[in-house]
């Protein structure tokens, strides 16, 4: 048994080396994602704590790139430096992944219902007159770059019309909920062809569960995929025993 047991770890060591260079690009593109989520629409977060299991997803993506180099050369020609650096490297990884993919999980439910509130309030306080104002520009530009309109839907802003008892006869929602499409497009909720109709809240959440499932789930592959690399390791450890090192007899010294 043990005469294909070691090859067949040398093999599987190298797949994963190439493996795990792969994962870096994956880890690398959702911590991206993460962070660049929170900077666009950071105004909805009450916190800049949704930033932790992004960054920790890039350092991970950063660190894999040699732990595969190793993987690769400890397949090729077995060193026990190079051994020893490489389990070193996979315990930091396992660390750093569960760490981002068990915030990821809990980021994914607490700021879902955290965005009602935030988002809500941002909306109540629109005032088109002052599109310089930071909470303007924030539903603004939400509005433009989701293709939504209003928290749960473009209702939300006749409401918020009849709220400030506003009655001027036509309701008109902020022209950022206008199509592209529509250049004369004025925002009048009397001509619902011309804006957009769902709502940020949804799109915005879904965004957010989409990004942060994608890290928890790239940690925990990519942590799977480090376990059987440390086996692999563990096994051409096993059958190259330390040969630097003796049992000291006693007899010796007598």
């Amino acid at each position: 048994m043990e005469s294909w047991v070691r090859p067949l770890a040398r093999v599987l060591l190298a797949l994963l080396g190439l493996i795990l260079w792969g994962a870096a690009a994956a880890l690398v593109f959702g911590g991206a994602f993460v962070i660049l989520t929170y900077k666009n629409y950071k105004s909805f977060f009450w916190d800049c704590f949704l930033l932790v299991p992004g960054w920790l997803a890039i350092a991970s993506a950063f660190l894999l790139l040699p732990t595969g180099a190793l993987a690769i050369c400890i397949s090729t020609r077995n060193s026990r430096y190079q051994q020893g650096t490489f389990m070193y490297l996979l315990v930091v990884l396992l660390c750093l992944e569960a760490s981002s993919a068990i915030l990821a999980h809990i980021y994914a439910d607490r700021k879902s219902s955290e965005l009602n509130h935030t988002m809500g309030h941002l909306f109540h306080q629109y005032n088109g007159t002052y599109s310089h104002h930071p909470g303007t520009r924030a539903v603004d530009i939400i509005q433009r770059q989701l293709l939504c309109c209003g928290v749960h839907n473009y209702t939300d802003w006749a409401e918020a019309a009849a709220s400030r008892h506003v009655h001027t006869g036509n309701i008109y929602a902020p022209e950022s909920c206008c199509k592209e499409t529509y250049s004369d497009c004025t925002g009048n909720m009397h001509r619902l062809e011309q804006l957009f109709q769902e709502g940020c809240l949804r799109k915005l959440g879904y965004r957010l569960q989409f990004v942060l499932g994608y890290v928890f789930w790239c940690c925990v592959v990519v942590g799977c995929l480090e376990m059987l690399a440390a086996i692999s390791n563990g096994i051409l450890l096993k059958h190259r025993p330390f040969q630097d090192f003796r049992i000291l007899d006693s007899a010796t010294f007598s």
